[in-house]
C-alpha cells in the first residue's frame, strides 16, 4: 500500500483540528490580543506594499526600468569619464607546501 501525498491522514486532520480549536478559544477568551498582532501585521505590509510618497525616495520611471533615485547632484550638468575599476594584474599560481599523502581518507 504507497502513501499519496496530496491525501489528508488521521495525524494531520487532528492537528488541523486543533489548530482551529486553539485560535477560536484565543479569538473569544481575549479578542484583542489576536486582532492587535494581526492589525499591526497588516498594517506593516501595507506600507511595504504602498509606501507614501514621504517614504518612498525612488520614483519608477516605467514599467520594467530601474528605479532612479530622486534628489539633488552636485554633478548633474558633468559628464563623467570612463575609466577602468582596477588595474588589472596578472595571475600568479603560487605553489602550495602541502603534502597529498598526509591527508586522512576520511576529508
Amino acid at each position: 500500500m504507497s502513501r499519496s501525498q496530496g491525501k489528508w491522514n488521521g495525524w494531520s486532520i487532528a492537528i488541523l483540528i486543533l489548530i482551529v480549536i486553539g485560535v477560536w478559544f484565543s479569538i473569544t477568551t481575549n479578542p484583542l490580543g489576536f486582532i492587535l498582532p494581526v492589525v499591526i501585521l497588516g498594517a506593516i505590509f501595507l506600507l511595504y506594499k504602498y509606501p507614501p510618497s514621504f517614504l518612498q525616495g525612488y520614483r519608477r520611471t516605467g514599467p520594467g526600468q530601474a528605479r532612479v533615485k530622486q534628489g539633488r547632484s552636485s554633478s548633474a550638468g558633468k559628464p563623467k569619464t570612463t575609466r577602468p575599476r582596477s588595474k588589472t594584474a596578472p595571475f600568479r599560481v603560487i605553489e602550495g607546501g602541502k603534502d597529498d599523502n598526509d591527508m586522512p581518507k576520511y576529508h
